[in-house]
């Protein structure tokens, strides 16, 4: 049996190390991560790179980062600090959360990040490309090179695992090279209305720009709203017998746009929530049934797992694994 004191050793040990991966997070050079994230500076002046809020909608860069500090201020709701302080309000998580995802980035070590240097800075005239063929202002850009039909098999495990039929993903998925660091990935592509592309395989999670949600217009008066496009995925998985569509779907693609997509969303009769069942997406969710009785929270199906997906594998398991399956279109 294990006794308390070898529990609080555990605890403490816990504690240290999450002391440790903030120390190193915080030395992540921030340009460098809001390019890996997909959001690249609108102008440079001096050591300050603007862009435009990935926190919120903007027409006019008010997101500034001083490379020289590697810190960060959004002049727009008056908050700034270091990478931690933004990763815990661009993902609406915890730091244990995001230390983990730091931590997983490209399955390697927060290391993998360019360490913030002064001599990292790049000279104040440096030119800034709207094209993003002539981007050259940090190697640190995803830069997508080319999209084609589902067909790598790595690819296809990874959707396997994910529970996902490859026809269904064939539908709304690419397979997509892009560049990031002089290294080429190939990886699943979701786009985005921009013309972005949520990037995902089973050793990596990112995004290229521009960051933007993806709208399913299906002329219907219903709309069903989903985080992350493997629960919209999954959801056309669980529902594949439907020929047409009963609803228009909206896949977020990152929480923070769910404030911004409230005009969108009220302009149907009846908006259904498929939101992360963790705090930020239960927040979000318990926002917008206050906001009015149009808006359903469907979590409940799923109420046992993380989100959609998270179900759709559970109760796809062998029997002996689990005692229930879904039994429900919804």
């Amino acid at each position: 049996m294990i006794c308390v004191s070898e529990i609080l050793v555990v605890k403490e040990k816990i504690e240290v190390y999450e002391k440790l991966m903030s120390l190193e997070a915080k030395q992540i050079d921030l340009v460098d991560y809001l390019a890996a994230l997909g959001h690249r500076p609108q102008k440079i002046r001096n050591k300050d790179y603007w862009y435009l809020s990935p926190l919120r909608e903007e027409k006019t860069p008010s997101f500034k980062v001083n490379r020289s500090l590697n810190a960060w201020y959004d002049h727009g709701i008056g908050k700034g600090g270091n990478l931690i302080d933004f990763g815990i309000l661009y993902f609406n998580c915890t730091v244990s959360d995001l230390l983990q995802h730091l931590s997983q980035y490209q399955s390697t070590p927060i290391s993998f990040f360019h360490q913030h240097s002064p001599a990292h800075n790049l000279p104040a005239t440096a030119p800034f490309f709207a094209d993003e063929k002539k981007e050259t202002l940090s190697e640190g850009k995803i830069i997508v090179l080319e999209a084609r039909p589902l067909a790598e098999i790595s690819l296809l495990k990874y959707l396997k695992k994910r529970h996902i039929p490859v026809d269904i993903a064939e539908k709304f998925c690419k397979e997509i090279d892009f560049l990031l660091y002089g290294k080429t990935r190939t990886v699943i592509g979701f786009q985005n209305n921009a013309g972005g592309y949520e990037l995902r395989s089973a050793d990596f999670k990112g995004s290229s720009s521009p960051k933007e949600v993806t709208f399913f217009d299906h002329n219907k008066e219903e709309l069903k709203v989903f985080e992350g496009f493997f629960n919209f995925l999954s959801h056309q998985a669980i529902n594949k017998q439907e020929i047409d569509p009963l609803t228009n779907f909206l896949v977020l693609n990152s929480l923070s746009f769910f404030l911004n997509q409230r005009e969108r969303m009220e302009q149907y009769q009846q908006i259904h929530l498929f939101l992360d069942r963790d705090s930020a997406g239960m927040k979000f969710t318990q926002q917008a049934l206050q906001w009015s009785k149009k808006y359903i929270d469907q979590s409940h199906v799923y109420k046992k797992y993380k989100d959609l997906n998270e179900c759709l594998i559970k109760q796809q398991e062998p029997r002996h694994k689990q005692s229930h399956r879904i039994g429900r279109r919804f």
